[in-house]
């Protein structure tokens, strides 16, 4: 990935808003637009005070979902959406791969219903250090999210409409535990690149190769490591997994081309890899044999997870890759690139990919599956995540459209919920959608 904190000054949309309403302010800049975070979000507290929450009733009253007054301003929804389309500029390190990818991608049928708005809520606000990192949300419940906001690890509960502050890196940080590797020093304001929770670990690394574990049991922080001392350090991602043998483990991803094992029962790291680029994501597959890197490079590669000697590459993307995640059946895996793509693989025949999904926008950044197969999520940089009914062979999407950059989506473990974080100094938020259930075995009992 670049190697750059891009403090989302990248990419802009060229279009102005025009005229609105003198009560509101949008500072000359479009909704959804990508701003630097180092201007003061001061000025847009008292806009904050009316933009309201939108509950799924109101939404099914007219309200729009993220509260954009479209009715008193210059310009409809519709008109701002074809013209986001139009002048949204996609990164791509490999000039027209966005355009080249165009011939191969499959034709889907929009219209899918499977998950439906449940809430969009303000109070949150999700936000961004690295505009090609985009895994700063991650769900442990249907009812449970976590999330980076500035300096902070956020968690939200929906049921309570609760926010606590888990992790506080503006300052210094410092194990509280005594582990062999261990940094005691800690470190001092960290920015975090990505994040992962699961279960009861959260783990996030940094621009410089940080890596600061907390169970979210235990007070104060766990374990603090670096990656490497190497300039061009920053932790691009992090997988938590369960070894074969019981005990946790996490990869880390990193920029100066390596892939870290680290066995949380024992706080050391176990295995290292390095390859010809910089590692931008990597998957496990669920029988922990193989894993899928993907980097700096548009071949991207599964690999023997015990020797990190490589199985198989994987010929077909056009720009730098970003997100990869397998389906728990264990043969079925994705890749997202910059090429505004999505390919799906089959590891038992890699000569061509299964599909190739197109996006609307721009780069696939980040990708997720229902714990249980049946969808699959794929995410731009901004203002689209569309939802693939897998077990019908991608035939189908929902495609849920929003304005603003995505930090990160999450379906929860159970698949109930669906999460996406949407960062903009005006409408960021995080967005809530609830699996679509089919109850008509109740009717029988009326």
């Amino acid at each position: 990935m670049s190697y750059q904190v891009e403090e989302m000054d990248y990419p802009p949309a060229d279009y102005e808003m025009g005229e609105v309403e003198e009560d509101m302010f949008f500072g000359g800049r479009i909704m959804g637009d990508t701003e630097s975070e180092d201007e003061d979000d001061d000025e847009h507290d008292h806009l904050d005070n009316k933009i309201t929450d939108t509950s799924a009733a109101e939404a099914r009253r007219g309200k729009d979902i993220q509260g954009i007054p479209w009715e008193r301003l210059s310009i409809s929804r519709e008109k701002y959406r074809q013209t986001r389309l139009e002048q949204y500029k996609n990164y791509e390190n490999v000039p027209q791969s966005g355009e080249d990818s165009e011939k191969e991608c499959k034709l889907t049928r929009k219209g899918g219903a499977y998950y439906e708005f449940w809430q969009n809520t303000r109070s949150v606000k999700s936000t961004i250090l690295h505009f090609q990192l985009r895994n700063l949300v991650w769900s442990t419940s249907k009812h449970d999210v976590y999330l980076m906001s500035h300096y902070s690890v956020i968690h939200w509960s929906s049921l309570s409409s609760k926010k606590t502050e888990v992790l506080n890196v503006s300052g210094h940080v410092a194990p509280c535990e005594k582990h062999p590797g261990s940094l005691l020093e800690g470190f001092t304001q960290t920015q975090v690149s990505t994040l992962a929770v699961r279960d009861n670990l959260l783990i996030a690394g940094g621009f410089q190769g940080e890596l600061i574990c907390k169970y979210l049991d235990r007070p104060g922080v766990t374990f603090c490591t670096k990656t490497t001392y190497d300039d061009n350090a920053i932790t691009n991602a992090i997988e938590i997994y369960d070894a074969p043998s019981g005990a946790i483990h996490f990869t880390a991803s990193n920029n100066d081309c390596g892939v870290r094992d680290f066995d949380m029962e024992r706080f050391q790291l176990v295995k290292q890899f390095s390859y010809p680029w910089p590692v931008n994501h990597t998957s496990l597959s669920p029988d922990s044999k193989i894993i899928a890197i993907v980097g700096d490079n548009p071949v991207g590669m599964l690999i023997d997870s015990q020797t990190g000697k490589t199985v198989a590459p994987l010929h077909g993307h056009l720009d730098f890759s970003f997100a990869s995640a397998w389906h728990p059946n264990g043969y079925i895996f994705a890749t997202g690139n910059q090429d505004k793509t999505c390919r799906v693989w089959d590891a038992r025949n890699l000569s061509k990919s299964v599909a190739v999904l197109k996006g609307n926008l721009g780069a696939i950044r980040s990708i997720r599956f229902t714990s249980d197969g049946q969808f699959m999520a794929m995410a731009e940089p901004a203002d689209f995540v569309h939802v693939y009914d897998v077990k019908n062979g991608f035939e189908k999407e929902q495609e849920i459209d929003f304005f603003g950059e995505i930090s990160g989506v999450s379906f929860s473990p159970d698949t109930d919920s669906l999460f996406i974080g949407v960062w903009d100094r005006t409408y960021g938020s995080l967005l809530q959608y609830n699996r679509c259930r089919n109850y008509s075995y109740l009717d029988s009992l009326m």
